[in-house]
C-alpha cells in the first residue's frame, strides 16, 4: 500500500505538515517494502487551486491513503473521486503517523477540515 503524508522535510523525521496543498514535500511511503520517496510540492506557490493541483499530483502517484494536519474542501474531493482514504488532524512525526496508521489508531476523515486557501496566510 502506498500512502503519501503531507510533510514539512524530506525524510521520516519531519513533521507532519498541517496544511495539505501548501505544504513543502509529500513522503509517499510504501508499506509492502518499507521504502519511501519525497517529492517537492509545486504547487505550493499557486495563487488559487494549490488543493487541487496537489491532490491531482498524488492520485498520479497510485497512492491509496492520505496522512495531514488539514485536508481542505478541493483536495477532499479530488481524493473522494478517486476513492483514496483521508486521515486528516495528524501531528508529530511522518514515521509516528506511519505507525499509527499501520497500529490502527488513525481514524478516517468523513469532511473536509480547512477552509479554502488555508495556509495562504488568510486564515491559517
Amino acid at each position: 500500500m502506498k500512502i503519501c503524508i503531507s510533510s514539512s522535510g524530506t525524510d521520516l523525521d519531519s513533521n507532519v505538515d498541517p496544511r495539505f496543498g501548501r505544504c513543502p514535500y509529500f513522503i509517499v511511503y510504501d508499506t509492502d517494502n518499507d521504502k519511501f520517496e519525497f517529492f517537492e510540492n509545486e504547487s505550493r506557490n499557486a495563487m488559487g487551486g494549490a488543493g487541487i493541483q496537489a491532490a491531482q499530483f498524488v492520485v498520479n502517484k497510485g497512492v491509496s491513503t492520505i496522512i495531514s494536519g488539514a485536508i481542505g474542501p478541493n483536495s477532499f474531493r479530488v481524493f473522494n473521486a478517486a476513492n483514496i482514504n483521508i486521515y486528516s488532524g495528524v501531528t508529530g512525526t511522518v514515521r509516528e503517523a506511519i505507525d499509527k496508521l499501520k497500529n490502527g489508531k488513525l481514524v478516517l476523515t468523513p469532511t473536509p477540515d480547512a477552509q479554502s486557501h488555508y495556509g495562504m496566510g488568510r486564515n491559517s
